[in-house]
């Protein structure tokens, strides 16, 4: 019997020096040299599908084949791949690098092997290298011809035109149609040609190594990317198919995965006969028995897929190749099998450390040549860009043409390479991290569960995002996009924008994208070489003009949650009446549209200013204020859309507060991820932008001299939004504290009609209460008619129970610290109760009394509860007896609202209320008006306290919070930093963070820090955050709502 047992390897686990990579071998000792002898030619197929053929000595191992074409290649990542043939028995079966190949392949004269893509790693964004990317997809292209690659007809499409795009170039359609008639991707292919059409028509500019790019991005999302299917049974005797990925074993029925098991999970795999066993972690919350036995068709199937187990553990699992077991003495026991080659970590590190030569290497049927950087070097800066250059897409090998990853150099020669020519020793895809002898000396010991957790914690902080398109090459290309860098040190292109209605297969994405949720081991990322830097526009107004292109992916995606989620969930359900349905859904779709097509023209805008295309054109598009100018004005057409959002936001308040199906079904949609805001500020999000315009242009107006060509036009487009905003100022005072009232009634328990005309919300927080038993913490919310204070109640949905209101008709506030001997004390006196409270600190104490202070002068002037301050409040249409009705059925619907949120688990954990009751402060609808206006989105680098690397994030500051995205394509966040509470600073010299751009975020022992991509993003994250972090004064948001009508 096989088995393999995950136990901790000897030595150090980060880098440990290369071992021998031989299983007989007892420490210390050395490997053979190569065989010598008599060669023998062995017949490689390629994944273009042409063939070579090596000689290796008939003694040599497994590995020095895969050398020979990992070396005739100029593969650096070469362990990704492997050498797969049928042995004697039609078995396809991968070459055992440490075995004698004479030993394994019988006739090697009658045999094909063929070189494909062994370690499908969870983010492609880990392959650093250019070539890598081109051979992964060259693996996709075969997987859909052959069918193992199953998806729907959209992804296939979309998969398809990205091919295309890289093997033709741009889009014409006659030349497409063409193409697509010469060549079959998929089968089924005449049905989806108008499809592909389409979608190639989107990749216009797009470089090969973008589109490479773009279609593993779109492949890794879907369920089949990388699996191969092995025919088993269980227990029961049903058909299944087991599969093992870089996550850990796959159970599927058909091409439907049914079950997963983790490597975490996973104690021990052994297979006996044909029967493969997976004994498990004892889990008191699973129903799964400790093992698991599976039956497969033969011992050699079973052992087979065995073998691909071991090796993709260890290969996406341990920091190092793991030590030969030594050999026994008299007896053995089970298969000697072990994994050979280096780790994921082994390999990752070191690309990254880099000192390869550039080499060019040619792509079958692509009319683009295209160099790859081997070396992570920042590039001189007057470094010669290779320039696109049109090629015969049938040149074939007789012609004198190379393999697709074949030298340039080598064209016209015969395509046999010896194995002793460019042996092990030669291959740069052999040598280990020289980064191994410094750290073995540090290594830390550790049990198989020790290390799991090492790893976990590791993979939390630590995962690399995804990115756009990248070469892979500083110099490899002239179609560099953004500064942001990406795990491995590339430039990030974002020309190329995958719609969200294509997402394959409506498959969320992978779950290995979360850098805080899995543990998936997976390196972290490094920095980028300064001289990359020197390579993108420097102009402050560039990077305004890409803030303008961030914020717009925010917000599409945020009206996305309306037009696609949001109407896909009531159309699930008959709860919405159909004038609702109509009002929303009616007013937001053409939005959509609009700026779906406003993001797109920014985008292409950015891609000429960055000089991706048309370089000779470059200085007349660098500018964005005749973008913004035709947009603005054309949006103006949207303005009937505009003012529908107000009342579309009434309607829904009230159609929930007589509808309990409907008030469940928007309580539900609010669980839903993709909904990280409550639901009714994803209504008020249209308004909201235009301020954003508004100050994009202000700034763009403010930095660029009247004599500039762009001036003209940024000012125009300032005056035509400047107008709107106005207009539209009324409604969005209004709608804000609507939508903040209807927001913190379903945090309160206790109060049957906080929602009333007339009355503002001004501040809430949290403050000590004194009373006999001494100070107690309570929750205060401050209006400005009545002060209400709560407990936290122990309720499943977190909601806080009202003690107490005091009327502030009356009320006098005075401070009472010597008298009550509290620090921070105040004494709120009311015509019928007074009480006594304690602020956490003398900030926050001067906020209160500032704001207390105010409602009490505003109710002194006013004789009901409808002063001159809320002018603009939500007009009462109501007879007295409608009113009294409505009260009535507002109270019913709360009890039963109450009962129903006590039977569902917590969720309501993470509004700001909560926020700060745990964070011990408190934050005024002025601190909410500011934070409207200081939302901000992009890529930022982020450093945890004790991690070496940095991580790239897709990130987006709103609502007091900092939300976290694997990529901007992504539909929900993967985490969030709530930011009230936090301390804004730079690192200190002892820190020893030595980068330019950095900010650090604290609050008592969390540590984080982020680094921006330029002087200018860096100060507008400092900004905004800033404003999260600091409450703005009365006095400022007064005078700042009169120069900003907001």
């Amino acid at each position: 019997m096989g088995e393999i047992e995950q136990r901790p390897t000897p030595g150090s686990r980060l880098g440990a020096p290369e071992n021998s990579g031989i299983s007989t071998l007892e420490h210390g000792q050395k490997p053979p040299p190569t065989p010598s002898g008599k060669l023998m030619s062995i017949k490689i197929q390629m994944l273009d599908d042409t063939q070579e053929a090596f000689e290796v000595p008939q003694r040599a191992p497994g590995k020095v084949l895969l050398d020979a074409v990992c070396n005739h290649l100029n593969l650096v990542e070469g362990d990704y791949f492997g050498l797969e043939f049928p042995d004697h028995k039609k078995i396809t079966v991968w070459l055992d690098l440490l075995k004698p190949i004479v030993k394994q392949i019988r006739r090697p004269k009658h045999v094909v092997v063929k070189f494909v893509v062994k370690f499908f790693p969870p983010d492609h964004t880990q392959l650093q290298e250019e070539l890598t990317r081109y051979l992964f997809a060259l693996q996709v292209k075969q997987d859909l011809a052959q069918g193992r690659l199953t998806c729907n007809d959209t992804s296939a499409a979309l998969l398809i035109s990205h091919i295309v795009q890289s093997e033709i170039g741009d889009f014409d359609e006659a030349s497409d149609r063409e193409h697509l008639a010469k060549n079959k991707y998929i089968p089924q292919q005449d049905a989806l040609e108008d499809k592909i059409v389409e979608f190639h028509h989107n990749h216009i500019g797009q470089t090969p190594a973008e589109s490479d790019f773009q279609l593993l991005e779109i492949a890794r999302r879907l369920e089949m990317y990388g699996i191969r299917l092995h025919p088993a049974k269980d227990r029961e005797g049903t058909k299944i198919n087991l599969a093992v990925a870089n996550t850990g074993i796959l159970v599927f029925q058909g091409f439907t995965k049914i079950n997963a098991f983790n490597w975490a999970k996973v104690r021990k795999l052994s297979f006996k006969r044909k029967r493969f066993l997976i004994k498990l972690r004892p889990d008191s919350n699973s129903s799964y028995q400790d093992t698991l036995e599976f039956l497969m068709a033969s011992r050699d199937f079973c052992k087979s897929f065995w073998k691909i187990c071991v090796e993709h553990h260890a290969f996406f699992r341990l920091f190092e190749e793991p030590k030969p077991k030594p050999k026994p003495v008299l007896f053995s026991r089970g298969s000697s099998f072990r994994f050979s080659g280096r780790t994921q970590k082994q390999v990752l590190d070191y690309v990254k450390e880099g000192g390869h030569k550039k080499v060019q290497f040619e792509r079958k049927h692509s009319k683009i040549h295209s160099i790859r950087s081997l070396a992570m070097q920042p590039a001189e800066p007057n470094s010669e860009v290779p320039k696109q250059a049109q090629q015969s897409a049938s040149l074939t090998l007789g012609e004198g043409a190379d393999s697709p990853g074949g030298q340039s150099c080598q064209q016209g020669k015969e395509l046999k390479v010896s194995a002793e020519e460019c042996g092990p020793h030669q291959s740069p895809a052999l040598q280990k991290s020289p980064m191994g002898n410094k750290k073995a000396d540090g290594a830390v010991k550790a049990t198989m569960e020790e290390e799991e957790e090492v790893v976990k914690d590791r993979t939390q902080q630590s995962k690399p995002q995804p990115l756009q398109p990248s070469t892979g090459s500083l110099t490899g290309s002239p179609h560099l996009s953004e500064l942001s860098i990406n795990s491995q040190g590339g430039a990030v292109p974002t020309s190329v924008i995958l719609s969200p209605n294509l997402s394959p297969d409506t498959k969320q994405a992978s779950p290995l994208v979360s850098p805080l949720l899995n543990d998936q081991p997976c390196p972290r990322t490094d920095d980028e070489d300064e001289g990359r830097r020197k390579r993108f526009p420097t102009d402050k107004a560039y990077f305004i003009a890409k803030e303008v292109s961030t914020t717009e992916r925010t917000y599409l995606k945020d009206l996305e949650v309306i037009t696609s989620w949001f109407q896909s969930a009531v159309s699930k359900e008959d709860s919405m009446p159909e004038t609702l349905k109509s009002l929303i859904f009616l007013n937001f779709e053409p939005l959509h549209k609009f700026h779906t097509n406003f993001l797109k023209e920014i985008e292409q805008r950015l891609a000429l200013w960055e000089g991706r295309s048309n370089a000779h054109i470059r200085m007349d598009y660098q500018r964005i204020g005749d973008v913004m100018l035709k947009n603005i004005q054309a949006m103006k057409q949207l303005a009937a859309h505009l003012w529908k959002h107000g009342e579309a936001l009434e309607a829904l308040e009230t159609s929930i507060r007589g509808s309990r199906r409907l008030e469940n079904l928007c309580r539900d949609f609010e669980l839903q991820k993709v909904c990280y805001l409550p639901l009714n500020t994803f209504l008020l999000r249209p308004l909201h932008r235009l301020m954003h315009y508004k100050q994009v242009l202000e700034r763009l107006c403010k930095h660029h001299p009247p004599s500039h060509s762009d001036f003209r036009d940024c000012r125009a487009a300032l005056a035509e939004i400047t107008e709107m905003v106005a207009q539209l100022h009324g409604t969005m005072i209004k709608m804000e504290n609507f939508q903040k009232l209807h927001e913190l009634k379903k945090d309160l328990i206790g109060i049957d009609n906080l929602v009333i005309p007339g009355r503002e919300f001004i501040r809430l927080g949290s403050l000590s209460k004194l009373s006999g038993k001494g100070l107690q913490q309570r929750m205060f919310f401050l209006f400005n008619d009545v002060l209400l204070y709560t407990s936290r109640g122990l309720t499943a949905s977190n909601q806080f129970k009202v003690h107490g209101q005091l009327p502030l008709y009356g009320m006098t506030i005075e401070k009472s610290e010597d008298e009550w001997g509290v620090p921070h004390c105040l004494t709120l006196r009311g015509q019928r109760q007074s009480i006594i409270v304690a602020a956490s600190s003398r900030s926050e104490m001067e906020k209160w009394v500032e704001d207390i202070q105010m409602a009490i002068d505003l109710a002194e002037k006013s004789s009901g509860p409808t002063p001159e301050f809320l002018a603009s409040s939500p007009p009462d249409n109501k007879s007295p007896d409608e009113a009294a009705g409505a009260d009535q059925e507002s109270e019913d619907d709360l009890s039963a609202s109450r009962t129903s949120l006590e039977r569902q688990a917590p969720h309501r954990g993470n509004t700001m209320v909560h926020v700060c009751w745990h964070r011990n402060t408190s934050v005024s609808m002025v601190d909410f008006s500011v934070a409207v206006e200081n939302q901000l989105s992009g890529n930022l680098l982020r450093k945890f306290k004790n991690s070496n690397g940095w991580q790239k994030l897709w990130v987006v500051f709103t609502n007091f919070c900092l939300f976290f995205y694997k990529s901007h394509q992504d539909n929900h966040p993967l985490a969030s930093l709530p930011l009230l509470g936090y301390s804004l600073t730079i690192p200190s010299e002892s820190e020893d963070i030595h980068k330019d751009y950095v900010f650090k975020l604290h609050f008592k022992s969390h540590v984080y820090y982020f680094r921006a991509e330029s002087e200018y993003t860096f100060e507008r994250w400092m900004d905004v955050i800033r404003s999260a972090t600091s409450s703005a004064s009365r006095a400022h948001v007064l005078s700042h709502k009169e120069s900003h009508v907001y």
